[in-house]
């Protein structure tokens, strides 16, 4: 298997993830979020373990926060892989972020 699959991110609402499949349709990975609105809540990204290590967890990022982009909307990235994804790529996400306060 090569170290870059060609994979396909599309977003599954009925399941509240987005999907990276393989040209044949099988899963590789996703990217679970809950919605609120406009905001799209990163809660959990998950890459199966035959996948790993082959770049699919950042182009499920990179993919799902530009299908975010394209519905102008926004992000909360709880989980942490998205949260440090979008962290290593500012300021090219920063407009994506929802401004939350802090608990207090």
């Amino acid at each position: 298997m090569s170290d870059n699959l060609t994979v396909t991110v599309t977003d599954n609402p009925a399941e509240s993830r987005f999907e990276a499949r393989l040209p044949d349709g099988t899963l590789t990975g996703q990217a679970v979020y809950e919605r609120d609105g406009r905001t799209v809540v990163f809660t959990h990204t998950e890459v199966l373990p035959e996948y790993e290590g082959k770049g699919i967890a950042s182009r499920l990022a990179q993919e799902a926060l530009g299908l975010v982009r394209g519905g102008d909307d926004r992000i909360v990235p709880l989980c942490p892989f998205i949260r440090r994804y979008v962290k290593k790529h500012s300021p090219e996400y920063d407009d994506l972020l929802l401004d939350v306060p802090p608990a207090s």
